[in-house]
């Protein structure tokens, strides 16, 4: 590595607000902002922003020295030096301090309290002079520093990240994203990405979902509460939105579609699989507070005539799109609600029997137009983990599962409950039958 000389190290924070003289002693302006360049490694500062409602910047190479003081031009000051800024430029202050950064060893936010800079020179090019951001302290010596304050916590140790651990940013509003943690972010749990998406800024929510695979994304949103959903789905690329939308449970996808503005929840049904698309549309016809707006049309419903050995392969492919399959539901030609049996009595039965003459025919069940107290009363009464939905003429419309029934009826014992269904509910797309 060349050797370089060190002129000097210093806090971002420490630097801001202090004057700029030129070399004859008069006063040019104060340092408002610093422009940097960042194209891999440690990005570089470029240019001073020297006055609050002037782009054009002071040159780092008209600098002869810079302390926590002052800074100095080489040279009597003239507007006709400054640059403007580039299209490439980043303005410290304005797009990194305070930047939220994804710390994934903890599962959680972190935000960019200062900056530390070198300013140095090879020994090989003396003159030529670089003074590049080494650091970014997230720690509360960074925050109570940048208040003026940091006396009060000198005995914290700071706890700075080095930029070696940082990529490039994609663009000026993006948020930082650490190297080292780009695998440990497909190991995370869908509820750890929940709550980190949850703690983030309203601006980079989406393109944080946006760069995750789909099927976590879907898993994320699904742990979410319905206004950090919307808000996503809001700021979301049409596309991607439609997307993860298909890939959601049905009657989730229905809320938050409900939630937006007409043409906003129809452009997204638009660009969505039709299949997927018309499941969503007949969740959303229903009224708010009734069983029809509550339920999911991603169950297992079989024909009686199906054997026990027919039904469990049938189930190895219908199992992954379903909410649940403790159930199975039988079903006629019409679609109308014959019976219903547990996995445990399939698995138990012989291979050959039909399933007309294992399932239970006196099957509780709940009308689509019914409200939630009675669906809280028909699951409280049979101790049901999902209750079938159907119509006036007992044509099965979806079903409605025990949690979403706690998250209506009792919001805040589900949540002690911590009903982890995550691990039982898989994502699917359309009624599987």
């Amino acid at each position: 590595m060349a050797a370089v000389k060190v002129l000097g190290q210093f806090y971002f924070s420490r630097l801001l607000g202090n004057p700029v003289y030129d070399a004859t002693g008069a006063k040019v302006g104060r340092i408002k902002d610093m422009a940097m360049r960042w194209e891999g490694g440690h990005p570089q500062i470029t240019g001073i922003k020297y006055k609050s409602k002037v782009h054009n910047l002071i040159p780092l190479e008209q600098v002869a020295s810079c302390d926590e003081q002052a800074v100095r031009l080489t040279g009597d000051f003239s507007a006709a030096q400054t640059r403007p800024l580039r299209t490439d430029d980043i303005y410290v202050s304005k797009w990194l301090l305070d930047k939220q950064i994804i710390d994934l060893q903890g599962s959680k936010i972190v935000r960019v309290n200062d900056i530390t800079l070198s300013w140095i020179e090879p020994e090989e090019v003396p003159g030529v002079r670089h003074m590049m951001l080494m650091a970014v302290d997230i720690g509360v010596r960074g925050l109570f520093r940048r208040l003026g304050v940091e006396f009060m916590v000198r005995r914290v140790k700071e706890n700075l990240l080095g930029w070696q651990y940082f990529s490039p940013l994609e663009s000026w509003n993006s948020s930082l994203q650490i190297v080292r943690d780009r695998q440990q972010l497909k190991d995370l749990h869908p509820a750890d990405i929940a709550d980190m998406v949850e703690e983030m800024g309203y601006k980079y929510r989406a393109e944080f979902m946006s760069n995750l695979e789909a099927q976590q994304a879907v898993d994320a949103l699904a742990e979410m509460d319905l206004e950090t959903q919307v808000d996503i789905i809001e700021q979301m690329d049409k596309d991607r939105a439609s997307d993860l939308l298909e890939e959601m449970p049905a009657d989730e996808a229905a809320d938050i579609l409900g939630e937006l503005s007409v043409d906003k929840s129809e452009e997204l049904l638009e660009l969505m699989e039709e299949e997927d698309a018309e499941d969503v549309r007949e969740l959303m016809r229903y009224e708010e507070g009734t069983a029809g707006a509550l339920m999911t049309t991603e169950y297992i419903g079989l024909p009686s005539s199906l054997t026990v050995e027919q039904t469990i392969v049938r189930l190895r492919e219908l199992a992954p799109a379903a909410e649940t399959i403790y159930y199975l539901y039988v079903v006629d030609d019409a679609e109308r609600l014959l019976g219903v049996l547990s996995l445990r009595e399939l698995i138990i039965a012989a291979p050959d029997k039909p399933l007309g003459e294992l399932m239970h025919t006196k099957v509780a069940s709940v009308r689509d137009d019914d409200d939630y107290e009675t669906l809280a009363e028909v699951v409280n009464k049979y101790g049901l983990l999902a209750v079938p939905v159907v119509d006036a003429d007992n044509v099965m419309r979806g079903i409605v599962t025990v949690d979403d029934v706690l998250d209506q009826m009792l919001p805040e014992r589900s949540e002690m409950m911590n009903i982890n269904y995550w691990s039982v509910k898989r994502p699917g797309r359309g009624r599987v039958q």
